[in-house]
């Protein structure tokens, strides 16, 4: 069998520039899972492959899609998947297998048809792709009938979420505005890329809200020599935007929110909850607190903001909010 090795620019002179726009690998080894991040031109090829993902099954836990951007994830591992040309049973694409390999992440995929042209030859060049192998020749006729398979090389990144809150006051300031720029700041580091921010409605009756009483969770794919320097910028972006006498910030390192560290955290849109409560939760499940001035009231939010950094549109809704039937999830 004669393996085929292939950098992005090789790909892309071979079969012309095609449409995936990012390709990203994280991995929670003592988890044992991986969260990978695909971006493409538009959103109805991602759909298109998050369901026929889905149904083959393989070493894939669950897809989500949004906007033109899927989010999969995975146990570590091979496996074969119930592939073939779609049907009822099997899907038209797959991923069967994630490993690591140093610093670096190897992800095995297959795919029949237009969907084998879509693992082959386009996903192959998008941007993060350190380089492919092909199986055999036959591997490299996309398109028509042809199936193929393809190893993708990718560098290696861990999952890192924060939590702010409590950094305005009554006179001005708005903790969102002070989680997006330390994001943004953050993400212009080598070795650092801003995934998402997520904005966390609380409970509205707590005696140290400034207005609305929401925190901001931010999250980042970062390159296992990084995670200093992001820590580092994304305090010091807090502590020279901060305003108030009690912000908190929480750090949690890993693929996955426990379900034990959620319940925490739809709790707080639902009741107040103690401080001790709080410091309890953040040591039984590994979340750190980094205090600009002593454990103050900000840690509440900041912890919640981290407990439910992967939820949807509910997080930025009021405990049975009458907005959320009316947003389509």
């Amino acid at each position: 069998m004669l393996l085929m090795k292939l950098e992005p620019s090789q790909v892309k002179e071979k079969f012309g520039p095609l449409f995936s726009q990012r390709l990203l690998t994280m991995v929670d080894d003592s988890r044992g899972v991986a969260e990978i991040i695909e971006t493409c031109a538009v959103r109805g090829t991602i759909e298109w492959d998050a369901v026929n993902r889905c149904r083959a099954g393989g070493i894939i836990e669950w897809c989500e899609v949004e906007g033109t951007t899927m989010t999969m994830r995975a146990r570590l591992g091979v496996q074969k998947a119930n592939f073939g040309p779609a049907d009822s049973e099997m899907g038209g694409q797959a991923l069967e297998g994630v490993t690591l390999d140093g610093d670096t992440v190897r992800t095995q995929w297959a795919g029949t048809g237009g969907a084998g042209l879509g693992v082959a030859a386009c996903l192959t060049q998008a941007p993060g792709v350190l380089y492919s192998i092909y199986p055999s020749e036959a591997d490299l006729k996309v398109g028509g009938s042809h199936t193929n398979r393809v190893e993708i090389v990718t560098p290696l990144y861990e999952k890192v979420t924060i939590g702010v809150d409590d950094t305005d006051n009554k006179d001005g300031g708005a903790t969102w505005v002070t989680a997006l720029k330390a994001s943004k700041i953050a993400a212009t580091l080598p070795g650092v890329q801003a995934l998402n921010l997520r904005l966390i409605q609380l409970c509205p009756k707590s005696p140290n809200k400034t207005t609305n009483c929401v925190s901001s969770a931010i999250t980042f794919a970062v390159r296992p020599d990084a995670y200093d320097t992001l820590i580092n910028s994304v305090v010091d972006t807090v502590k020279a935007e901060n305003k108030s006498e009690e912000p908190g910030i929480a750090v949690y390192r890993g693929i996955g929110i426990p379900a034990g560290l959620k319940e925490f955290g739809w709790a707080t849109k639902r009741q107040l909850v103690s401080m001790a409560d709080v410091n309890t939760k953040a040591q039984e499940f590994g979340v750190e607190f980094i205090d600009l001035m002593g454990p103050k009231a900000g840690r509440i939010g900041a912890l919640a903001a981290v407990a439910l950094s992967e939820e949807r549109a509910e997080v930025a809704a009021l405990h049975e909010d009458k907005a959320l039937p009316l947003i389509r999830r």
